[in-house]
């Protein structure tokens, strides 16, 4: 006789999974029964969100297909809120817009059980798999506030505290305090108007927390840690005829050199800052010109990342020609101080680059780690495309910054105004430097209008015109200014509008699918 599989249909099948945008219907009957006195379930929209911000952290118990219980969690960076916190602050209005992948806490938004499965301990299941998460992330612990919606039968005999007190001793059984404290969680403190149209907790919810006792902290660094400030050079440069590059390099170490003597973390040069070498062409057409500067890259490069490194400060060297099969590019280069050089390479050539130079628009965009934060580098152009600035935000960007070469001034309005508005959107700085004066001998490069200067968002705590400092126009000089980068982050959870929190990720995004390293 032949040997079978045999399977016994048994009364449940469990599994324990991440929720996904086809469970919502589930999802959406269970808060309509659980909720249906503090407002059903969440929208679509608010759903869709959780999903695709967080989705290793939403997770459900099915059982024969259908979702019967779920948990939804954030991960925040637990200092931003504090301990008085209601729930629509905490979970960025269900939007879950608040989660931080480097926070420090895992955060319970909810736990729903069917009313029908509530014997079988699955509460406890999702806990437990929320433990683990938290173990998994390395976080330090979970916190999450708890309603006590069997205190409104006692609110005219005792206060919360003592209503919290004898829940704990068990002489009073709430259905969610009692099940928080049965798995290892402790009553931090009470909480008033959390939310507020919990009638029958009074308004009150308990903060409770659970440690992860598998926490391991990073190590403090005593030197070399994370900076809360960063000092960034400017360099509006004078365009000048130079007999070789030499010269030119000479004039570049001093203001390397300057820079570095008033401790800049950063000296950012503008783009084609090499162009005078363009006059040591024979060649008198423009494309012939700017295939002989590409010859000097290499040079140019090599000696930047030298002073990089003997002068201790990190070089945007603001933007050079670079032949690559057969190939003209645009790129900037990060000479960082030690040692390493990374590469932007311009994204959006201008037309005038196109049609008369020939050349061709990179695909690689970088946000890039640095000794005093993270940056992005856009070359001039690129600065008027506000996706590339979106995409870099997303990967925590602090500073931007953007080498500029324009010929008028409605030009160089472009590229300021158009840098403002990323300040602004994307909650961060933004450096802009150019070149001035004129090149006489040099094809459709004769003149050039700059005017070098640093952005911030706009509230408060930043300049009221969200201009930190800037230059005299088309008079070469210095531009030096320090940031408050923890301003940023305070900026994004206590600002008076917060564009990276109330961003509708339910309704659209910024995608990058171009090139990657």
């Amino acid at each position: 006789m032949s040997e079978e599989t045999y399977t016994e249909d048994t009364e449940h099948h469990l599994d324990l999974r991440h929720l996904t945008l086809d469970d919502y219907q589930d999802v959406k009957e269970l808060m309509d029964d659980v909720y249906r006195n503090v407002g059903g379930a969440w929208p679509f929209k608010n759903y869709k969100a959780q999903i695709t911000t967080f989705p290793d952290g939403q997770i459900c118990i099915e059982d024969k297909g259908k979702v019967v219980a779920f948990a939804i969690s954030v991960i925040v960076d637990y200092d931003q809120f504090g301990d008085k916190h209601s729930y629509d602050e905490i979970t960025g209005d269900a939007y879950l817009t608040t989660h931080d992948p480097n926070g420090d806490v895992l955060y319970g938004v909810e736990v729903i059980v069917s009313p029908e499965y509530r014997g079988l301990r699955l509460g406890r299941r999702l806990y437990e798999a929320r433990k683990e998460l938290c173990r998994n992330l390395n976080l330090k612990s979970i916190m999450a506030g708890g309603r006590i919606p069997n205190y409104g039968q006692f609110a005219n005999e005792m206060t919360p505290y003592e209503y919290i007190e004898k829940v704990k001793a068990k002489d009073i059984y709430d259905p969610i305090l009692t099940f928080q404290i049965s798995n290892g969680f402790e009553v931090k403190q009470i909480m008033q108007a959390y939310l507020p149209e919990d009638k029958a907790s009074n308004g009150y919810a308990t903060l409770l927390q659970w440690h992860n006792i598998y926490y391991e902290p990073g190590n403090p660094q005593l030197i070399g840690g994370k900076k809360s400030s960063a000092r960034i050079g400017c360099v509006q440069w004078q365009m000048r005829y130079f007999e070789n590059v030499g010269e030119l390099l000479q004039q570049v170490e001093y203001f390397v050199d300057a820079l570095s003597d008033y401790g800049c973390d950063v000296a950012l040069f503008p783009e084609f800052f090499n162009a005078p070498l363009m006059g040591l062409a024979e060649s008198e057409s423009s494309i012939d010109a700017i295939w002989h500067l590409a010859e000097y890259t290499d040079e140019i490069l090599t000696s930047t990342s030298r002073l990089a490194v003997s002068y201790n400060i990190n070089i945007i060297a603001g933007s050079v020609p670079v032949i690559e099969d057969e190939e003209l590019y645009n790129v900037s280069y990060l000479c960082k101080r030690d040692g390493t050089i990374e590469s932007q390479y311009k994204l959006h050539p201008t037309p005038h680059e196109k049609k008369d130079w020939i050349m061709k628009g990179g695909n690689y965009l970088r946000c890039f780690d640095t000794d005093f934060g993270k940056i992005g580098i856009l070359i001039c152009y690129d600065v008027e495309f506000p996706e590339l600035a979106r995409v870099l935000s997303e990967q925590e960007m602090q500073i931007l910054f953007v080498p500029f070469w324009t010929d008028t001034k409605n030009g160089y309005l472009r590229v300021r105004r158009c840098a403002q508005a990323r300040a602004i959107e994307n909650e961060c700085y933004v450096a802009i430097a150019g070149s001035v004066g004129n090149l006489p001998k040099v094809d459709n490069v004769d003149i050039q209008y700059g005017q070098t200067a640093v952005f911030s968002p706009s509230d408060f705590a930043f300049p009221h015109d969200a201009i930190v400092s800037e230059t005299t126009p088309n008079t070469e000089m210095t531009l030096i200014v320090d940031l408050d980068l923890d301003k940023l982050t305070k900026l994004q959870n206590e600002g008076s509008v917060r564009n990276y929190l109330d961003r509708r990720r339910d309704l659209y995004r910024v995608e990058w699918f171009g090139g990657e390293d």
